[in-house]
C-alpha cells in the first residue's frame, strides 16, 4: 500500500510534467501562428496573401501565406495538431488521476453541496461533453454570421457554467473544471473543425480542384476563439494553487472576470501585432478589474475558510484514520508542529489564511488531510518548511506508522 501510494503520487506528477509541456508547445506555436498572420505584409503582387520576414536564433525566415493554398501542394506539409491533442490527453489523464480518484477530497465539499462523490464525477466528465455540444451548436447557428455576437453569448454561458460549477463542486474543482471545458472546445475545435476543414482544402487541390474558401474562413473563426480563450486556462489551471482565486463564494465571479481580461490583454497583443494603433486603455481597464478580483478574494475568503473544519457535516468522512493506533499522537504532533500556519487564523507572523485553504483545528481536518500529512511531513520533509517548528524524525516515524496502521483498516 506504501509503495502504491508512492507511486501513485510520482504518476500524478508525471502527467503534470507531461502536460505543462505539451501546453507550451501549443500555446506557443498558437500564439506564434495568430501573430504571424496578423503581421503579415499583404500589399505585394502575387497568389499569396501575405509574406513575412523574420530573423531568429543567427538566420533569416521568408514566409509566405496564401488564403487557400499554392498551385501546387508540396512534397512536405507540416501539420499542427498534436501539440492540441496531447495538452488535452495528458489533460485529461491528470484529471482521472487526481479529481477523480481523489473524489471526496478535491470535487466534493460538504460546505458547497451535498452531492456524491459519484455524482461530482459525473458532473466532471459530462460537463466536457455537453458543453462542447452547446457551443459546437451555436457556432453553426445563425450566431456564425454575427462574431461579436457569438462571442457574447459564449461569455454569458461560460459566466454561467462558472456559477453552476460553483453551486455543486468545491471552489478549487470548480475553477479547474471551468478551465478544462474551456480547453476541451478549444481541442476540439482543433480535432473536429479545424483539421478536417484543412484535410478538404487539401484533398481539393489534390484532385485539381478549387477549395471553397468557407472551410478556411470556419477554421480561422474556431482558431480566434481558442486564441482569446488561451489566457483565462492558463489562469484557471493555475488557480488550483491559489485559495485566494478559488476559496471564496465569490470565485465564480473571478472566473468571470479573469475571461474579460484575457481578451483585453489578447486584444492588445493581436493588435500590435497587426501593427495597428495600440489599445493603450486595455491596460488601465484591466488592471481595473484585477482590483475589484483582489477585493472578491479577500473577506469572503477569510469567512469560507473559518467554516472549513467539517465537523458531522462530512458524512462519508473515512473515519479508519481515527480509529488507527496512534491518532491522538499524531493530532497532538500536528496541533504542536502545523496549526501555527494551518488554522482558520494563523499564529505565524505575517499570515493572513492558511497555506492552501487547509487547516488542520479538528479530528475531522486531520482525518480528511491524512494523505497529505503523511505525505509531506511523515514520508517527506517538505513541511513544516524549513523544519520551523523543529518537528522531530521520531514524529515523523509515528505519522507513518499511524497511517500505514490506518490503511490496513477498513473504512
Amino acid at each position: 500500500m506504501y509503495d502504491l501510494i508512492v507511486m501513485w503520487e510520482w504518476i500524478g506528477f508525471l502527467l503534470r510534467w507531461v502536460h505543462v509541456i505539451t501546453a507550451i508547445a501549443w500555446i506557443g506555436s498558437s500564439f506564434y501562428f495568430i501573430a504571424l498572420d496578423l503581421s503579415l505584409n499583404r500589399n505585394i503582387k502575387g497568389l499569396a496573401d501575405g509574406e513575412e520576414w523574420q530573423v531568429h536564433g543567427g538566420g533569416f525566415y521568408h514566409i509566405q501565406k496564401y488564403m487557400v493554398a499554392p498551385s501546387e501542394m508540396p512534397e512536405h506539409l507540416t501539420w499542427f495538431k498534436w501539440e492540441s491533442y496531447f495538452t488535452w490527453l495528458s489533460g485529461f489523464a491528470v484529471l482521472v488521476v487526481v479529481y477523480w480518484f481523489g473524489a471526496d477530497l478535491y470535487l466534493v465539499d460538504p460546505q458547497v453541496s451535498n452531492i456524491s462523490s459519484t455524482m461530482a464525477i459525473f458532473i466532471s466528465g459530462g460537463s466536457l461533453v455537453i458543453c462542447w455540444l452547446i457551443y459546437d451548436f451555436l457556432c453553426r447557428s445563425k450566431l456564425k454570421n454575427s462574431p461579436t455576437a457569438l462571442m457574447l453569448v459564449l461569455y454569458l454561458l461560460l459566466v454561467g457554467l462558472a456559477l453552476f460549477f460553483s453551486n455543486f463542486l468545491s471552489g478549487k474543482a470548480a475553477l479547474l473544471h471551468l478551465g478544462a471545458v474551456t480547453a476541451t472546445i478549444m481541442t476540439a475545435n482543433v480535432f473536429l473543425v479545424i483539421m478536417p476543414n484543412q484535410r478538404v482544402v487539401v484533398a481539393d487541390l489534390k484532385l485539381g480542384k478549387v477549395p471553397d474558401s468557407k472551410y478556411g474562413s470556419i477554421a480561422k473563426i474556431r482558431s480566434t476563439h481558442n486564441n482569446y480563450l488561451t489566457l483565462p486556462v492558463i489562469f484557471l489551471m493555475l488557480s488550483a494553487h491559489y485559495p485566494l482565486a478559488f476559496g471564496t463564494h465569490y470565485n465564480w465571479m473571478i472566473a468571470s472576470i479573469i475571461f474579460i481580461i484575457g481578451v483585453l490583454i489578447r486584444h492588445y497583443f493581436n493588435s500590435k501585432h497587426a501593427r495597428k494603433r495600440l489599445p493603450n486603455w486595455t491596460w488601465g481597464l484591466s488592471a481595473i478589474l484585477f482590483i475589484i478580483i483582489m477585493w472578491l478574494s479577500t473577506e469572503p475568503f477569510i469567512s469560507n475558510v473559518e467554516n472549513t473544519s467539517l465537523g458531522d457535516q462530512n458524512s462519508s468522512l473515512d473515519t479508519k484514520f481515527a480509529r488507527a493506533s496512534g491518532f491522538n499522537e499524531v493530532k497532538d504532533i500536528v496541533s504542536a508542529r502545523c496549526t501555527v500556519c494551518h488554522a482558520a487564523e494563523p499564529a505565524w507572523e505575517g499570515l493572513h489564511w492558511p497555506p492552501k485553504g487547509v487547516v488542520f483545528e479538528t479530528s475531522e481536518d486531520i482525518q480528511l488531510n491524512a494523505k497529505f500529512i503523511f505525505l509531506h511531513s511523515g514520508l517527506s520533509k517538505s513541511m513544516p518548511p524549513g523544519n520551523l517548528s523543529g518537528i522531530t524524525e521520531n514524529e515523523r516515524e509515528i505519522i507513518r506508522k499511524w497511517y500505514r496502521s490506518a490503511k490496513k483498516l477498513g473504512s
